[in-house]
């Protein structure tokens, strides 16, 4: 609806801030009526309402004059190819500075090897001051705006995205907004008793209000930090600390917190990041009498985001890393008439969760059951599709998937975590069960990708077969990362087989966390070895590169909505067509220790199918049998079929 008092105040905003900048005006004319109506859902009934959405307005204006002409020349470029993340083009990689390549300022020499790789899109892990010993790794801020000195400084960091650009690549960095460091600055004048800055955070007291909020709160980690409060000495007040002790909750409800933290989003956007990853978005809303997650207003927040960063630096993508339930992590696309203006990217953890189920398992139904949820992804969004990351293994698929699959929950779940942690007979897995509940024995899992398929084992023990197999599996699933829809992000390590890394017990800093087993320190002698024929370095190397080239040369893989299931004909055989017109491949995938077959019915396409396909991954050509024929795939086979 049109409101011309509001339209006039855009223009007051656009001549005081010396904007003649038509793009931004079209913009900022196209979303601020959205941006009000949001603003004031949520902080309407603030008494200084009208006083901080002017302040909203103004720093929306001062975030666009701060960026660069290269931003914008890029902006514009990215707003020329239309949604830019959808593209198949893309490949990353997600890193810690320090454990991969030393300093920000060391990372331009390792391009070389990524870019051989085939990645072109670089997630650097947590960049910002946190305190040693209480960090998190890394997402426990103690300066939004004040890189980490081991790594470096603010200036290297502009200077490698300069590079970054130079090359074609792109940047993602991580912004906490859920929570700060209790050094941080906010927190510090809390404790020294402020009530503005008190006002930041949820404190309280007395154990009453804590006390209700935790009879339906989750603990995050019921092991290192249970509960959802700490008890500070100095303020003599309970605090919320949903995920650890050193982690303060910031109040959303606000306002002042709001527009801080969107003028440090507006800051990582004039870095020249084209992608902010936005940690633990389901939890920046807390209201007594819920879980504290996903709650609606959680939503509002991240829309107002998004609305603001389309007016003001419009190139730069938002990834909401919402690891919750299937079907919770399609509202972080946006939902009615805000679909694919919240979050740009999600993580599909349902996808990741489930291919290590049907690796577990041999049997892909619980997958296919999660794919009607999957399937609702709006077309202009995308996934992250990835087999490893920093963090822990969820369960997070829903009950009725194994239910509908002929298991039961409780005891499918179990028989996951034991064969995982290397707890069931006959498992080659060497992993650990991380963040377990006494109370309800639900727990995650650790460990690197080489090591939960077998490869760690197998080294152990001396068995070539096993090597080979846990290669096998190791590519498997990283081919259906690639081809299943969304932008595959591998996790640094994994591309050379890195098993598990011990050397986090010797660190009293990360030794109660068995997370650091699957974030490696890299040896670049080790790394040589990528280029040595035979090795198992090479060997997943190699294949990840041929695996990279044939989805760059797919344009039918950029994510345009495009996949579609195959029906069940074999309970290990995973199937799926992506299609553009009438141009299609068919991607096959065995997760079965055991040789399985299919009938040539998954080629039929309205009563045709053709007479020969082309496997793209062996280079084979196959000919095309009748309905009772069946098409053959050997243990952990993948085919890609043209």
């Amino acid at each position: 609806m049109y409101n011309p008092a509001l339209q006039n105040k855009l223009h007051e905003l656009v001549k005081t801030h010396k904007i003649k900048d038509a793009k931004f005006v079209e913009r900022f004319t196209a979303n601020i009526d959205d941006i009000q109506s949001h603003f004031n859902a949520i902080y309407g009934n603030h008494p200084q309402s009208a006083q901080l959405f002017q302040s909203l307005l103004n720093s929306i204006c001062q975030a666009f004059v701060d960026r660069s002409d290269d931003l914008k020349k890029r902006d514009a470029q990215k707003e020329a190819k239309g949604q830019w993340f959808l593209s198949q083009e893309l490949v990353g990689m997600s890193l810690y500075v320090d454990r991969f390549a030393g300093q920000i300022n060391d990372l331009p020499s390792k391009l070389p090897y990524l870019q051989k790789l085939g990645v072109n899109f670089l997630h650097l892990m947590p960049l910002f001051k946190s305190p040693e010993g209480e960090s998190d790794g890394g997402y426990a801020v103690e300066d939004f705006r004040v890189v980490e000195d081991r790594l470096g400084s603010i200036e290297d960091l502009r200077n490698f995205q300069s590079t970054l650009q130079k090359e074609d690549m792109y940047l993602m960095i991580d912004i906490v907004l859920n929570h700060t460091s209790h050094h941080h600055e906010w927190a510090k004048l809390a404790k020294s008793g402020i009530k503005e800055y008190q006002e930041y955070f949820y404190m309280y007291d007395d154990r009453r209000i804590p006390d209700q909020m935790e009879e339906t709160m989750p603990e995050i980690f019921p092991e290192s930090s249970p509960g959802s409060f700490t008890y500070d000495e100095k303020l003599d007040k309970w605090v919320m600390t949903v995920f650890h002790h050193y982690q303060w909750d910031l109040n959303y409800t606000n306002p002042k917190v709001f527009i801080e933290m969107l003028g440090n989003v507006f800051y990582y956007a004039n870095l020249g990041v084209d992608v902010v990853r936005i940690d633990a978005p389901a939890f920046i809303w807390k209201q007594v009498g819920t879980t504290c997650q996903n709650l609606p207003e959680a939503h509002q927040l991240l829309q107002l985001i998004k609305m603001c960063t389309e007016v003001a630096t419009p190139g730069m993508a938002i990834l909401g890393e919402a690891i919750v339930a299937p079907a919770q992590i399609m509202e972080y696309f946006g939902t009615g008439r805000y679909a694919t203006h919240e979050c740009d990217f999600a993580y599909n953890a349902t996808q990741m969760a489930v291919q290590w189920d049907a690796l577990a398992t041999g049997d892909v139904r619980i997958m296919q059951n999660a794919q009607h949820e999957l399937l609702r992804k709006p077309l202009g969004a995308t996934w992250l599709t990835y087999t490893r990351c920093h963090d822990d293994i969820g369960l997070g698929y829903d009950d009725y998937m194994i239910d509908q699959a002929g298991f039961t929950p409780y005891d499918h779940r179990s028989y996951i975590k034991n064969y995982y942690s290397g707890a069931h007979p006959g498992s080659p897995a060497k992993g650990a069960l991380f963040a377990v509940n006494p109370k309800t024995q639900d727990a995650r899992l650790s460990g690197s990708l080489a090591a939960l398929c077998g490869l760690e084992y197998a080294i152990d023990h001396n068995d070539p077969a096993g090597i080979q197999t846990s290669i096998n599996k190791i590519i498997l699933m990283q081919a259906m990362s690639m081809f299943v829809g969304g932008v595959p992000m591998l996790f640094y390590g994994d591309e050379a087989g890195y098993t598990n890394d011990y050397s986090y017990l010797e660190d009293s800093g990360k030794s109660y966390d068995n997370r650091w087993m699957h974030r490696p320190i890299i040896d670049w002698e080790r790394n040589k070895a990528v280029d040595k024929k035979g090795t198992t370095e090479n060997q997943v190397y190699s294949a990840l590169q041929k695996l990279i080239k044939l989805r760059r040369s797919l344009p039918i893989v950029a994510d345009l909505k495009n996949i579609q299931w195959l029906e069940n004909q074999n309970n290990s055989i995973a199937g799926f067509v992506r299609f553009n017109g009438s141009e299609k491949i068919t991607c096959l995938f065995n997760f079965s220790s055991a040789p399985q077959s299919i009938t040539w019915f998954i080629m039929d396409s309205k009563g045709q199918r053709p007479a020969q396909v082309q496997d793209l991954w062996s280079g084979e050509t196959l000919t095309v049998g009748m309905d009772h024929d069946h098409l053959e795939l050997a243990p952990y086979q993948f085919r890609i079929l043209r």
